[in-house]
């Protein structure tokens, strides 16, 4: 698969940043370009952040997800504790953020 220059690459392994993810995400859609999430290690606890639904129902749910395992290792159920209603699709291993690599022309960590 060809990297898409119009299309920015977030992985997310720290809960602090939420305000600033949310404030990115939205200037990449004013640009016209797309963005594809990944939500790993501490960051799985902003499902709980008030912003977390708000980002998720912005980015499209097959570009928007979360580390099944790093949440489960974060003390969480998959299936009791998801507020934020993220769909199976959503609930992801660790080769979304490899997909997130190569399809994405622009990449950075949070």
């Amino acid at each position: 698969m060809a990297k898409d220059p119009d299309k920015l690459g977030i992985f997310v392994t720290s809960p602090v940043h939420m305000d600033h993810l949310v404030k990115i995400v939205e200037a990449v859609y004013r640009k016209g370009k797309k963005v594809k999430i990944f939500f790993t290690y501490k960051a799985t606890h902003l499902v709980f952040h008030p912003d977390f639904k708000k980002l998720k129902d912005m980015v499209p749910e097959e570009d928007f997800a979360i580390c099944i395992a790093a949440y489960a290792c974060e003390g969480y159920d998959p299936e009791h504790d998801n507020p934020a209603n993220l769909t199976p699709k959503q609930m992801r291993t660790q080769a979304f953020h490899g997909e997130l690599i190569e399809e994405c022309g622009k990449y950075f960590v949070l």
